[in-house]
C-alpha cells in the first residue's frame, strides 16, 4: 500500500497499554481491518474519524466497572465520535437513541428532563463506563454497513477478556438483542445478576421495554453493593 494512503493512526496503538496487552494476540487482526478500511476510505468514507475509531479502548480496563454494548456507530457524518450511543454535545437534533437514553435516565433518578439534556454520554468513561459498539466503523450514510468486517471478533475477544479481568466487579448493561449475544462471553465471569437486559433505545423499540427498565439506578444499586462507587450519570 502506498504510503501516502496509510493512515499514521494505528488503532492498536491508540489503545490504552492494559488493553494492549490483554489484547496482544489481536494486533495482527487490527492491522488487518485497518489496512482494509483505509484502502476503502478513498471511494467509500467511513465513521467515526479515524482518530477516534478505538475511543472505547482509551481507559485502563482495570477501572472499567460498566460496561455498555451498542452495535455500530451513527452512519450521519458529525453524530459518531467513538463511544456506543454518544455524540457531540452541539449535535441537534439528537439521535433518537440517545434521546431515549435521556429521557430514561431522567426518568430511572427521577430529575426534570432538562437536566439530563445536555449529558455528554463521554464524561461516563471516566468513571469506568465502557460505551463499545459490536462493530467500530460504519460507512457513512449506511447503518450497519460494516457488518462483514471482522470487528465482531475483535470485539468478542475484548469483550470477554474485560469480563475476566474485572469479574464481579463488572455490570453490563445489554441493550437489544445484538448486545445480549455477548451475555455467553459474560457468563463464565461475572455473576447473572449484572446483567441487565433490556429492549433497544431505538425510537422502534423503546416502547417495548427500554423505558421503564431503570438500568442506571440498578446498575448504581449493585455497584454500591460491592463496595464500589457509583456513577455518576449526570457527570
Amino acid at each position: 500500500m502506498p504510503r501516502a494512503t496509510y493512515y499514521l493512526f494505528m488503532f492498536f496503538e491508540a489503545m490504552h497499554p492494559q488493553w494492549q496487552s490483554l489484547l496482544a494476540d489481536q494486533k495482527s487482526s487490527l492491522e488487518t481491518i485497518e489496512a482494509a478500511l483505509t484502502a476503502e476510505r478513498a471511494s467509500a468514507p467511513y465513521l467515526p474519524a479515524a482518530n477516534q475509531v478505538m475511543r472505547a479502548f482509551e481507559a485502563d480496563p482495570n477501572q472499567t466497572r460498566v460496561l455498555i454494548v451498542g452495535q455500530d456507530p451513527y452512519p450521519t457524518p458529525g453524530h459518531a465520535i467513538g463511544l456506543a450511543f454518544a455524540c457531540p454535545t452541539d449535535i441537534t437534533p439528537q439521535p433518537r437513541s440517545l434521546q431515549n437514553i435521556r429521557t430514561e435516565l431522567a426518568n430511572d433518578l427521577g430529575i426534570a428532563p432538562a437536566q439530563a439534556a445536555g449529558i455528554d454520554l463521554a464524561a461516563w468513561a471516566t468513571q469506568g463506563v465502557m460505551l463499545l459498539n459490536r462493530t467500530l466503523t460504519v460507512a457513512a450514510g449506511q447503518s450497519n454497513s460494516h457488518s462483514k468486517v471482522p470487528w465482531q471478533s475483535f470485539t468478542a475477544a475484548a469483550i470477554a477478556r474485560l469480563a475476566q479481568l474485572r469479574g464481579t466487579s463488572l455490570v453490563a448493561i445489554l441493550w437489544g438483542k445484538p448486545a445480549q449475544t455477548v451475555v455467553s462471553l459474560l457468563e463464565p465471569s461475572i455473576d447473572a445478576a449484572n446483567l441487565l437486559c433490556a429492549a433497544h433505545p431505538s425510537p422502534l423499540s423503546a416502547r417495548r421495554g427500554f423505558f421503564g427498565s431503570k438500568p442506571f439506578s440498578q446498575t448504581n444499586a449493585l455497584l454500591v453493593q460491592k463496595g464500589l462507587q457509583p456513577i455518576d450519570w449526570l457527570g
